[in-house]
Order: C-alpha cells, then sequence, then structure tokens
C-alpha cells in the first residue's frame, strides 16, 4: 500500500499540486515540500509546479474580474460579502495587495478578482503577481521540507512512520489555519463593537446639538 502510494505520487504528484496551487493550495503545497524531502517528488519541481499553478490562477481571476467581475459578485454572495474588505485592503495598501493576496486568509480569491476590477495595469499587477507566487511557492515548500528534516533528527526511519508524520502535519496546518481564523473573527467582533460606540456616542452628540438648538431658539423667541 505504502509503495503503491509512492508509485502513485510520483505519477500525479505534480499534477494534483497545480491543480491544488491554482486554487488555494497551502495545505497541498507543504505537504509536497514535505514528499520532496522522501525522496516522492523533487524540490525543485515542487517549487517550479506551485510557481506555475498559483501565478496562473491569480492571472486568471484577474482577468475574470475585469472581464465579468459585477455579474460574480451578483452570482456568489460570499465573494461580495469580502468585497467591503478587499476594498478596504485595496484602499490602505494600493496596488501591492496584488503581491499579498495569496498570503490572506479568507481573500485569497476574492482579491485578483476585485484587483480586476480596478484601475490597476495588467502588467503591474503580472509582476507584483509573480514576485508574490514565487516567495510563496518557495517559502510553503521549504516548510514542509524543513519539517521532513526536522522529523528525521528524531526518527531514525522516516519511512515507516510516513503516514503519522503526514497526518501530525495536516493537523499543524489545521491548528494555524485554525488560529488565523480566530484571530480575523476576532479583529471582526472588536471592530463592530467599536463601530457601535462610535454609533452611539455620534448619536448621543446629535440629540446633545438637538436639545442645545431647541433651548436657543426658545430664548430666542
Amino acid at each position: 500500500m505504502h509503495q503503491f502510494f509512492r508509485e502513485y505520487l510520483e505519477a500525479y504528484g505534480y499534477i494534483f499540486l497545480f491543480i491544488g496551487t491554482f486554487l488555494e493550495g497551502e495545505a497541498v503545497l507543504i505537504l509536497a515540500g514535505f514528499f520532496a524531502f522522501q525522496g516522492t517528488l523533487s524540490l525543485p519541481g515542487v517549487i517550479g509546479t506551485a510557481l506555475a499553478g498559483s501565478f496562473l490562477g491569480d492571472q486568471f481571476y484577474f482577468f475574470l474580474g475585469r472581464w465579468r467581475g459585477k455579474w460574480f459578485l451578483g452570482l456568489f454572495a460570499s465573494l461580495a460579502k469580502k468585497f467591503r474588505r478587499a476594498l478596504r485592503l485595496i484602499e490602505k495598501y494600493g496596488s501591492f495587495v496584488a503581491f499579498v493576496s495569496r498570503y490572506t486568509y479568507g481573500l485569497r480569491i476574492a482579491l485578483p478578482i476585485i484587483l480586476g476590477m480596478t484601475n490597476i495595469s495588467r502588467k503591474r499587477f503580472l509582476v507584483l503577481n509573480l514576485l508574490s507566487a514565487t516567495s510563496w511557492a518557495i517559502l510553503f515548500s521549504l516548510a514542509g521540507y524543513f519539517f521532513g528534516k526536522s522529523a528525521s533528527l528524531f526518527i531514525e526511519d522516516l519511512d515507516r512512520f510516513e503516514p503519522y508524520l503526514v497526518v501530525a502535519l495536516l493537523l499543524i496546518i489545521g491548528c494555524f489555519w485554525l488560529a488565523h481564523f480566530l484571530h480575523v473573527r476576532w479583529l471582526g467582533r472588536r471592530g463592530r463593537t467599536r463601530l457601535r460606540r462610535m454609533r452611539v456616542r455620534r448619536a448621543m452628540i446629535d440629540a446633545e446639538q438637538s436639545e442645545h438648538s431647541e433651548s436657543q431658539e426658545k430664548a430666542d423667541e
């Protein structure tokens, strides 16, 4: 079974990696980095495939936004909900968002689509997307590779424990993303609380101003 899995990965691993990185892909890329350390895949091949998949994915989403962005916003409610958050990031960081978009939780696909609806030039997006895809592919593939290297310092027969290490790696990835998800939720709740307080304060100021105006009018009479 273990040998069959290795042969399957050697035959189709790069295809799955390309599809995974075209869509989202952090988890699949870290796993591919681990399998590169094991020798099932090649580290340069993993980095190159991930770079191609992530770069072409974001180029596709960008031109999708430029071609049918408004239609997509109307079709997918989840994308429309992310629109304001993405716009705030674009207003704050400008075109640099094209570089950090694949590092942004929950906006990996939404941001390139929304950037395609802005006035950012195609050439500028292409350059920033290429730089981002390169750094992303190297960073996450090496994370999986060095996970395997670290494990080999403590475990002699790494092949024997490979399935358990894969499960452990998936659990670590899941914990990181859960922590990030909870952090984003906490920031959102904090922001909504601050907004409610501002609205209450504004309402109190408006009420005081209204009372003052009424008092002034009575005094004038």
